[in-house]
Formats: C-alpha cells, structure tokens, sequence
C-alpha cells in the first residue's frame, strides 16, 4: 500500500482536498497488470505504477479476465476530490502478445476517435494524448524488453455516453472521452484559490526585486519561451486563462514591463477583449480571425474555410496556404493593444509586448523579434 502523505493533498478554504490521477495514469496502471498477469498467468488485486511526473500511484484491479492469449484488466477512474465527468469511469487494457517486438496502441470502445485537424493526434487516431500514450507504451517495453512486442487496446464502454458531457463533440472527436494527462495527477482546486496561488508567486518576484515578469498560458507557452526564444524562466510566470485577473495584478504588484508569450488559440481572444480565455468562459476564436482577416480584404472562400474551422491549428494551415500570413501581426498588435487599455485607467502603466505560436511555431511579435529576445535576456 502507498503511503498517504502531504503531496497527495491540497487545501482549499480550510478543507483538505484529496488529488487524483488522470485517465492516462489509470490507463498505464490497467496496462501493466494486464501485461503482469498475461506473463505470469496469475492473478492480482493491486497495481502501482509512476505518474507522470514520478509520484507512485496504486490501484485496486475492479475486473481481470485472461487466458495464454490475452489479458484484460479494469480499473476506476479516481478523480480525487476533483469528481469530472469521468471521475468513477472503468479503464481498461488489453493485451496481446506479438511475434515481433513492435508494441502497438489503440483506442477501444468508449475512447474517442479524433476526425479533425489541429488537435495533438491526427485525423483517425485515437484521443490518446501523446503523454499518456508515451508512458503506456513505455511502460509496457520496459516488462517486455526489446525483444518482445505487443498489441494494446484502452477501453471504456461508459466514455460512449460520458463524451457528451465533455468538449470532445466540439473539437471533433467522436465515440468517446479522451486518455489525458501531462503530469499524471489531478490536482483539486477553485478557480480563486488558482488566482491567488499565482498572485503569491508574482509576489515573490517583486519581492526579489523583479520589474519584469513573462506571462504564459501553462505549458506549451513555458516551453516555446525556453525552448524557441531561448528566453530564461526566472521571471515566467504560468497565468492560466486569467489574463485579466493576472495583468491587473502585474499592475497593482508594481512591474513596469510584462511579455506575454502564448498559443495563437488562446490569445487570439485577447485580440478580441475576452480576457478569461477557458472555453468556457468565451470562444470566439474563428470570429475574430475572420474579422482581421476581412479588414485585410481577404477572399471570401477564405473567410468560409477560417470561420468553420474548429481549431487555431486548421486556421493557420488556411492562412498560410492562402498568404495572408500578416494577419498575425495585426493579431499581436491587437492584443498589446487590447492589453494596455485593459490597464490604462489606473497606475503605474505596464508596458506590454506579445508573441503569438502555433504548434511552437512562432508567428509574430509586438517588436522585432531578435530586438525583443536581446531586451529579454
């Protein structure tokens, strides 16, 4: 048994809030019994894997059923204190043994099928996210080991009604949920107490004598500025989809400059005023892009392919196609703009600089690019 300790806790007004794992992490765990009991041919009630992020998560098995052919395992999705529309849901895993040494990975009944552009998996693969899908197969090779392969099916018959619950139908992903996670683990948290965990880290910086700080989304926003802008991250700070909320306190901590480096999906309504950028709260991505897109005359056919599109990605494939690429610079630009009116009535003024990405491929910037990277060094 895993030991219970603070890592496995947050707190939220006062109330110890107990975390979860994600459906990738429960879909690893239900891979590797599987696989466990398909070698030894016995079997077993609990399973304990790593995380993600390394922090050991155990298991109880809900159903076994094997033979010297395959093995199936199920195990409940536990959200923690976070209880999401799959929170409780059976995962299961698959077997089978191969006579190669390929292992191969797939989506069953209930795991959705992706049928549009843009999103991390391509058209027809299944909504299995490429950090789930990396440490299934890992963990699955490391008990194999290079000598031997096999076929991997995630399951979970309940996903068929449990997706229309969640935003899968609007992004085009049809069957099913999706077997998500990038560290592993749910962590339990308001939106509030979200904003004031990220107030206090601002703080610390002000306090350590920072004036300037870098604002990103989350993740693919940290790693574009360390890894394409060559940027350090001693003064990033992560601001999720409270950007209002977040530039407001950048003013009132007293910073005098604030680069804000994010994904073209969710900036893009900055440029148009939304400044809680979670769907939802606000999507009007398309709109916007369309609306600087006809201000440049663009063609109609254009605005018609730009307008049904159903993410960014789509946008940019279409944009690029037809060469309209400047549209990002009028994006950008709108967004300072739209940031620095946000602050205007109130002191001390910020000065804001933007860039904008897609697939961490830079798009554009409020200044100069090299000018900007050497002011920001």
């Amino acid at each position: 048994m895993v030991e219970k300790n603070e890592q496995d806790y947050v707190y939220y007004n006062g109330k110890r809030l107990r975390k979860g794992f994600t459906t990738g992490t429960t879909a690893t765990a239900a891979s590797v019994a599987a696989l466990k009991i398909l070698l030894s041919q016995e079997p077993m009630e609990e399973i304990t894997v790593n995380a993600a992020n390394g922090q050991p998560a155990e298991f109880h098995l809900e159903s076994v059923e094997y033979d010297d052919q395959k093995a199936t395992v199920g195990i409940k999705k536990d959200g923690g204190d976070d209880q999401d529309a799959t929170h409780g849901m059976i995962v299961y895993s698959t077997i089978n043994l191969r006579d190669d040494n390929e292992i191969t990975l797939d989506g069953g009944k209930g795991i959705g099928r992706v049928t549009q552009k843009g999103l991390a998996n391509p058209p027809g693969m299944a909504a299995i996210n490429p950090v789930p899908r990396k440490m299934i197969k890992q963990s699955v090779r490391d008990i194999l080991g290079e000598d031997r392969g096999a076929d991997i099916i995630i399951s979970a018959p309940e996903g068929v009604d449990i997706a229309k619950l969640t935003y899968n139908p609007k992004l085009g992903i049809v069957g099913g949920v999706s077997i998500l996670g990038t560290s592993g683990i749910v962590t339990p948290m308001s939106e509030e107490s979200w904003k004031h965990s990220i107030s206090i880290e601002m703080n610390i910086h002000r306090e350590r004598g920072d004036e300037d700080i870098i604002l990103t989304p989350g993740n693919y926003g940290e790693d574009f500025t360390k890894n394409v802008l060559k940027l350090p991250l001693d003064k990033q700070v992560q601001m999720s989809n409270f950007v209002g909320y977040v530039l407001h306190e950048v003013q009132r901590l007293g910073f005098k400059r604030c680069l804000m480096v994010g994904d073209l999906g969710k900036f893009i309504k900055v440029a148009g005023g939304i400044f809680s950028t979670h769907s939802k709260d606000a999507d009007a991505r398309a709109e916007i892009m369309v609306a600087n897109l006809a201000l440049m005359g663009a063609p109609q056919s254009l605005i018609n392919d730009v307008y049904n599109s159903l993410t960014t990605i789509s946008m940019v494939d279409y944009i690029d196609k037809a060469g309209y690429q400047k549209v990002y610079q009028q994006i950008v630009d709108r967004i300072k703009y739209r940031s620095e009116k946000l602050l205007a009535h109130r002191q001390p003024q910020v000065e804001i600089d933007a860039v904008i990405f897609s697939g961490q491929k830079f798009l554009a910037a409020t200044q100069d690019l090299a000018v900007l990277k050497e002011s920001w060094k």
